[in-house]
């Protein structure tokens, strides 16, 4: 199964709001870093990816239709070439919203490593250090850095992607230029609203525990 839409944006732009309102409209299964997290059999193939080795991208990919957030996000250009007839969304936030909610959620525990620290391989951080604090932020997670990485990555997607097969989204426009964009019909049910900050919190405690186990075996 080839890839039908590919996410291009970061996270905390309303990647999982994207994912949901992505599957309503029957292009699921969608990936997302919870896929990651909930399946420690992807966690091998992410690893490799972020460390820069070759890869094949039906493998990370088998079973689903898209793709949004990271780990997806930070291979955009890989993906767009590996699947040519995937349209890509570009998911997106003002950016000083977009760093009062990554920095209260995803860059919590980021923000505490640096580029001395070892993860083992199953380490559920060691994707997020890979790519977010390493490959995105380069460890420098001030508002300023951030806020210039969100738009950088955003800028280099514009000029990467040709217009006809790039959408700029937020998730507050709701169905129509979504569904118009991918040419399917607008929903009768309401467009989603998830991942609040409350909702974001729990899946950290999630992702802390299964590393406090991991530490214990």
């Amino acid at each position: 199964m080839a890839l039908k839409v590919i996410g291009a944006g970061y996270g905390r732009t309303g990647t999982l709001t994207l994912k949901t309102a992505l599957e309503m409209l029957g292009l699921g299964p969608c990936h997302h870093m919870i896929e990651v997290i909930g399946n420690p059999a992807q966690v091998d193939f992410w690893n490799r990816a972020a460390d820069g080795d070759a890869v094949n991208w039906d493998d990370g990919y088998d079973g689903y239709q898209s793709t949004v957030d990271w780990p997806g996000c930070a291979f955009y250009a890989e993906l767009a070439s590996h699947y040519p007839d995937a349209k890509v969304i570009l998911s997106t936030r003002d950016p000083e919203r977009w760093f009062e909610s990554a920095d209260a959620t995803i860059l919590t525990n980021l923000k505490q490593m640096t580029a001395s620290d070892e993860l083992p391989d199953g380490h559920p951080m060691r994707l997020g250090r890979a790519l977010v604090a390493k490959k995105a932020l380069n460890f420098d997670f001030s508002k300023a850095n951030a806020m210039a990485a969100l738009e950088r990555h955003n800028a280099e997607v514009r000029a990467a992607i040709p217009a006809a097969r790039l959408l700029e989204f937020e998730v507050s426009e709701g169905w129509e230029p979504l569904c118009n964009f991918l040419d399917v019909p607008v929903p009768a049910d309401p467009f989603p609203r998830t991942n609040a900050r409350e909702d974001f919190g729990k899946f950290i405690e999630s992702v802390v525990a299964a590393a406090k186990d991991l530490r214990k075996g």
